[in-house]
This record gives structure tokens, sequence and C-alpha cells, in this order.
């Protein structure tokens, strides 16, 4: 998957969760229903967490590589 697809997919996943926040905020949702949502909204967070942690990393690495070019 490319890096443009990537960015997209965690976009597309950030907003799943953000819609998913806001229906259960509304209150209409049936108890199943909120549940469902849930378990989805806690499946989006965790998806979302590992591309954050992947690209945390990055970042590090690039800082350390850096630092060792200027040095």
């Amino acid at each position: 998957m490319s890096k443009n697809n990537k960015s997209i997919q965690f976009e597309q996943q950030l907003k799943a969760l953000e819609d998913i926040v806001s229906s259960m905020e509304n209150g209409t949702l049936s108890l199943d229903d909120s549940l469902k949502a849930f378990e989805k909204g806690v499946s989006l967070t965790r998806s979302c967490m590992q591309t954050l942690d992947k690209a945390e990393l990055k970042v590090k690495k690039l800082s350390q590589m850096n630092e060792t070019e200027e040095s």
C-alpha cells in the first residue's frame, strides 16, 4: 500500500471514529447499537494508534539520522 493510501485510510478511520463518537453522544442509539458502535470504535482506535506509533517511530529514526549526519 502506498504512503498516500495509508494516509487516506488513516483519515477515513479517524472520520469514522468521530462519527461513532458523535452518534453515541447523540443518545439515540439502542443499547445493542451502542455496543456495536463501541466495539467498532475500539477497533478503529487501535488501528489509528498503530498507524500513529509507526509514524512516531519513523520520525524518531529520521531525527536520529539527521543528528548523526550533523555530527
